[in-house]
């Protein structure tokens, strides 16, 4: 990370907002996923890897319960809070919290709701400086909550190990703010380690570091933003949740994890006698493939063949689109752009209706994908995407 990105950056930035030193600098990563697509929140399995992008955030303590906010990417002055105050946007009776701070907010309030700070303690300066690029699937959201509740828990020793810190964040995004999200984009901010992806059991959050070494294998994990992002994006995410649990209990079962890959096909049939409809019963097939898809995965990095995954990837995207209607045209175009100029395989990432796409691609092919991607853009009329490599790196840490 340059300075010009880096803790010095956002040092001088506290310093200008605050006029004081910082009681310290603190890093939280975006992520990409490699495989294993809204089966979180259905206690399935995800394996993310964490972006060089960052979330940096320079902080000092208050003692007298006053939470100060302030951020270098969006305009506006200092969002000043009261810690006893905060309620929650999202049961109506939450205040203007100032948008993007929400997030933050949020934290505080899932770390007092949890017992953590008691009396004046939770107040705190915090400014913030990201690099992990906003509306495009990347988690930028989660690296904000996992970036504050890392500086908090130095700044107060409240002992919290990354696991516990990703379940806080959850908890703030989905009670405080309203997004109705799993537990893998805080997960991996948090978690992930430099040179590994995560394979993560949504579940009971078991977690495996997998040596994911590209370069030392000649390819390249290109991530394709395509800057754009669907509205329909708003309410769907719910929707899918939704449609995902109703089907888990017509089936008698906690979480379609529970429904085994070789009794899909039964699965489905009892849906269909029960009256679920054809959409739900998409919904479902997808969960299940993909849960397969991320064991898949994991099986052929273990047996060290990488390139072999490609296809996975692109089938995990057909079900994506199909079964679970998550992409969009220009996710679409990526992959089919990327497979037919010669890459391994590619799937859109993230929650969709936009966003990202992943390219497994050989390093000696990297060049000519990009270029056809970004010629099939101009073609089509959409706006140049933003390439770039994504490099495993580390989680959640002081600077």
């Amino acid at each position: 990370m340059t300075d010009e990105h880096g803790p010095g950056r956002v040092t001088a930035g506290f310093r200008e907002v605050y006029g004081t030193e910082p009681g310290g600098v603190w890093a939280a990563p975006g992520r990409v996923n490699l495989i294993g697509e809204h089966t979180d929140y259905n206690d399935g399995f995800v394996m993310p890897l964490a972006l060089p992008h960052t979330c940096l955030a320079a902080a000092s303590p208050r003692t007298d319960g006053v939470l100060r906010l302030h951020s270098g990417d969006v305009p506006g002055g200092v969002v000043e809070l009261r810690v006893e105050e905060l309620t929650p946007v999202a049961d109506g009776t939450g205040g203007d919290h100032g948008g993007w701070a929400a997030y933050p907010a949020g934290v505080v309030w899932a770390l007092r709701e949890a017992g953590l700070l008691t009396g004046a303690a939770g107040g705190a300066e915090l400014h913030f400086e990201s690099t992990v690029p906003t509306g495009a699937g990347l988690s930028s959201s989660a690296a904000l909550e996992v970036v504050t509740a890392t500086a908090l828990n130095d700044l107060y020793g409240l002992g919290l190990t990354p696991p516990r810190i990703a379940q806080l964040c959850q908890r703030a995004e989905n009670a405080f703010v309203g997004v109705p999200c799993g537990i893998m984009d805080q997960m991996a901010s948090a978690c992930c380690t430099e040179g590994h992806a995560l394979f993560l059991d949504a579940r009971d959050l078991t977690q495996r570091q997998v040596p994911f070494d590209l370069a030392a294998e000649g390819l390249r994990l290109l991530v394709v933003d395509t800057r754009v992002k669907h509205e329909l994006g708003d309410g769907a995410y719910a929707n899918r949740r939704a449609a995902c649990e109703a089907a888990a209990r017509a089936l008698g079962v906690r979480a379609l994890r529970d429904v085994p890959f070789d009794g899909l096909e039964a699965a489905l049939a009892e849906l269909e006698r029960l009256g679920c409809d054809a959409v739900t019963r998409r919904r479902v097939r997808h969960v299940v493939t993909e849960d397969r898809r991320v064991e898949e995965v994991i099986e052929r990095l273990d047996a060290g063949d990488t390139r072999s995954i490609g296809p996975v990837l692109t089938a995990g995207h057909a079900s994506c689109r199909d079964d679970f209607e998550i992409s969009c045209a220009e996710l679409d175009l990526v992959v089919e752009t990327a497979n037919a100029a010669g890459a391994l395989g590619a799937r859109m990432t993230g929650g969709g209706f936009g966003g990202s796409a992943i390219v497994l691609v050989a390093e000696g092919d990297a060049e000519a994908v990009s270029k056809a991607v970004t010629e099939a853009f101009g073609v089509a009329g959409h706006r140049a995407p933003r390439i770039f490599p994504a490099v495993p790196s580390a989680g959640a840490r002081g600077l």
